[in-house]
C-alpha cells in the first residue's frame, strides 16, 4: 500500500509538472496579438493614441510574433531544400559593388514572365538567399524568380538612399538583360515583403524612361505585403535611431504621398496578428490608392502574423502565392 500511495503521489507531481510545461509551451492565442512587455503607465501621445513605448512596439514585429526565430530559420532551411530539389540559381551582377548581385531561378520554358522579389528585414538585411523558397512555385508555374541582394542600412550609416537606388538598378538590369536568361521583358512583375515592400513601393515611383531608358509601364503588377508607405510614424519610432530620416527622405520615400506616380496595378495585404501600425499602414495605403481611382486589391489574412505571411508567398494556395500567380495569369 505504501508503494502504491507513493507512486500515485509521484504520478500527480509529474502530471502537474507536465501541465505546467504544456501551458508554457502553448500560450493562448490572444497573447500572440499583444506585445510581450507588461502593461506600463501610459506616457504622452507621440503618434495617434500611442505613447512612445506603444509606438516602438508597433514597429517591432518581434513583440507580436513569439515564433519569430523559428520562422526565420525556416525561411533559410526551406530555401536550401528548394535548391536541392530544383538546382542552384544563375547569379549575375547588376551593379558595381560586391553586394549588387541577384539570383535567377528559371523555368524550363523560354521567353517566360519575370517575377522580382524584394526581401525584408527592417532594412537591416538578412541574406537575400534565405528568401529563395518561393522560386519553386514560381518556376513550376512557368516564370523566372529573381532575387536581388542589396546593402543594409547599417552599412550605409542609416541612409536609405543607396538601398533604394540598388533596388531600382536591380529591376532595370533584369529588364535590360532578360534575353540572357530567357525572360520576357514585357512581362515583369514585382513583389516585396515588410521593409522590402517599402523599397518595392518606392521603386514603383521611378521615372523608368528618364532614368533607365525603359517604358514607364515596365512593371505590369506588384504584390506588396506588410509594408511601410508613410515614414512619418516610423521616423518617430525606435527605428528612427538607426535610420536617418530627414524631412527630404521622409517625403521622397513615402510612397503614399506620391500616388499620382503609381502606374502599376497593386495587391496589398497584411495578417491579423501583425502590429497595429503595420496593419494600419497597409489599410490606409490601399484606401488612398483606391480613392485615387487606381487599380488596387486589398486582402487581410486571418490568423497570420508578420513572418507567417512571408511563407504564403511560396504556396500556390496561400494568400500571397495565389495573388502572385493570379497577377501573372499563371497556375501550378
Amino acid at each position: 500500500m505504501t508503494e502504491t500511495i507513493a507512486s500515485i503521489s509521484i504520478d500527480r507531481r509529474l502530471l502537474i509538472s507536465g501541465l505546467a510545461v504544456g501551458i508554457a509551451a502553448f500560450p493562448n492565442r490572444v497573447s500572440a496579438q499583444q506585445p510581450a512587455s507588461a502593461p506600463a503607465e501610459k506616457g504622452p501621445k507621440v503618434w495617434l493614441d500611442m505613447d512612445q513605448r506603444e509606438l516602438d512596439d508597433a514597429y517591432n514585429q518581434s513583440k507580436y510574433a513569439p515564433n519569430l526565430q523559428q520562422l526565420l530559420k525556416r525561411y533559410a532551411s526551406n530555401s536550401i531544400a528548394m535548391r536541392d530539389r530544383i538546382g542552384k540559381p544563375q547569379v549575375e551582377k547588376y551593379g558595381p559593388t560586391a553586394i549588387e548581385r541577384l539570383e535567377i531561378y528559371s523555368p524550363k520554358s523560354s521567353n517566360a514572365p519575370i517575377h522580382i522579389f524584394i526581401h525584408g528585414g527592417a532594412w537591416r538585411q538578412r541574406p537575400a538567399t534565405d528568401y529563395a523558397f518561393p522560386a519553386e512555385m514560381v518556376t513550376k508555374a512557368g516564370a523566372h524568380y529573381v532575387l536581388p541582394d542589396f546593402v543594409s542600412v547599417d552599412e550605409t550609416k542609416g541612409d536609405l538612399t543607396p538601398m533604394v537606388e540598388q533596388v531600382r538598378r536591380a529591376i532595370a538590369w533584369t529588364v535590360q538583360n532578360a534575353s540572357r536568361f530567357g525572360g520576357d521583358p514585357s512581362r515583369v512583375y514585382l513583389s516585396g515583403f515588410s521593409s522590402g515592400a517599402h523599397l518595392a513601393g518606392v521603386a514603383l515611383l521611378t521615372d523608368w524612361k528618364r532614368d533607365f531608358g525603359l517604358p514607364d509601364d515596365i512593371i505590369k503588377g506588384a504584390v506588396l505585403c506588410s509594408g511601410l508607405y508613410d515614414l512619418k510614424p516610423v521616423r518617430l519610432s525606435a527605428r528612427g535611431k538607426y535610420v536617418i530620416m530627414t524631412d527630404d527622405i521622409e517625403q521622397k520615400f513615402s510612397t503614399q504621398r506620391h500616388i499620382d506616380r503609381i502606374r502599376t496595378p497593386l495587391v496589398l495585404a497584411h495578417g491579423t496578428y501583425e502590429t497595429p501600425e503595420f496593419q494600419r499602414q497597409t489599410r490606409d495605403f490601399a484606401k488612398a490608392v483606391k480613392d485615387a481611382g487606381k487599380s488596387c486589391q486589398f486582402f487581410v489574412n486571418e490568423n497570420y502574423n508578420h513572418f507567417e505571411m512571408m511563407e504564403t508567398f511560396g504556396n500556390p494556395y496561400g494568400l500571397l502565392g495565389r495573388a502572385v500567380l493570379t497577377q501573372m495569369q499563371l497556375h501550378v
